[in-house]
């Protein structure tokens, strides 16, 4: 029997998680672009703060990859995702399995300059959309849930979700990944469990900001319940069903990352509530907060859609107008608020 060997592409913090956790299962190539990168983790077995198991092996090129993997876990930044399925493209087969790990959207347009009036819904895409465009690959799925990499690394107890419209997909990415440290749990609506990925992020930036301002636990619940709302709003208007936010992936994923310094997304609210400038702060990270694009993305949608998304919102004029976070605050106390939990009924 031909033995089964995942893949993974990208060695930032998560995709570095990933393929330790598929090593203890099966060998994995890692793919990772930068060359000093690729040759510290195949010398010294170490990068990001993550010792790689002995049985993760670094892929001189995604041709490699591609010809020894049958599972692939792309983990790379949304706005990277797009040259880099096309750099992957050539080498893809059908009988591939495509489990992608980035939380964010891909725009075909210029978001600093894209206004609801210049765009359409259908120039921004989910990462299974750019799968499915851009090779021929059939058999996608995507993984999300309350996954912060460092826990991960760390072996504590964890659960993750794997989305695909193929019972197959979730069954294999199951196989690989299971451990006594992971539960992996399975869902249909690929949809709605990336958007439930994507949306938690700017949820996300107003906790660090609320711990940055000095508030307490009440202040965070309000945001996580109210933000939640939001999520499956934006969701539901865009497709998707709203039992995909109301599990793992979403309400798991955004309590983890709203009570979390480990989160970039809180890590940058937190630091622009102390005054900061974002620029510095992203600088300082080295790795994407896919919060910040979120944010800008999110609000063509609701604008384009027509629809009530006052925290979202009220970030964007913080983020890139000239709000100070407690007049945001202020502002969201103001309005007006509806039945609790009424989203149920959507």
């Amino acid at each position: 029997m031909k033995e089964k060997i995942a893949g993974v592409i990208g060695a930032g913090s998560f995709g570095s998680a990933i393929a330790n956790l598929l090593a203890e299962n099966m060998r994995v190539f890692l793919y990772e672009r930068t060359p000093e990168t690729a040759e510290l983790i195949r010398t010294t077995r170490k990068s990001r703060g993550h010792t790689f198991n002995e049985r993760v092996y670094i892929a001189e090129s995604i041709e490699e990859l591609a010809e020894h993997c049958y599972i692939i876990f792309p983990a790379v930044p949304s706005q990277h995702f797009k040259a880099m399925i096309q750099d992957c493209s050539p080498y893809l087969r059908p009988d591939h399995i495509v489990i992608h790990a980035t939380k964010g959207l891909h725009t075909d347009f210029d978001l600093d300059t894209a206004t609801a009036d210049s765009i359409s819904l259908k120039q921004i895409k989910t990462m299974s959309e750019l799968i499915r465009e851009e090779t021929g690959v059939v058999r996608i799925g995507c993984l999300a849930g309350p996954n912060l990499a460092a826990e991960l690394a760390e072996h504590q107890p964890a659960a993750t979700v794997i989305a695909s419209r193929f019972n197959e997909v979730i069954q294999e990415g199951r196989g690989c990944l299971r451990s006594e440290r992971l539960q992996v749990f399975g869902n249909k609506d690929l949809l709605g469990i990336e958007l439930a990925g994507v949306l938690k992020n700017y949820v996300a930036l107003a906790a660090g900001a609320l711990s940055g301002l000095g508030y307490g636990e009440n202040a965070r619940a309000l945001l996580i319940t109210r933000g939640m709302a939001e999520m499956i709003y934006i969701g539901k208007a865009l497709g998707a069903d709203k039992k995909a936010f109301l599990g793992m992936a979403g309400i798991g994923d955004l309590m983890a990352t709203c009570s979390s310094p480990k989160s970039r997304n809180y890590t940058v609210g937190y630091r622009m509530a102390k005054g900061e400038k974002l620029e510095t702060i992203l600088t300082d990270l080295g790795e994407v907060a896919e919060g910040v694009r979120t944010l800008k993305i999110g609000k063509l949608i609701v604008d384009k859609v027509k629809q009530s998304a006052p925290i979202l919102l009220a970030l964007n004029k913080v983020f890139f107008g000239n709000w100070t976070m407690e007049r945001a605050i202020n502002s969201l106390m103001r309005y007006p608020v509806k039945d609790d939990a009424e989203y149920l009924n959507l």
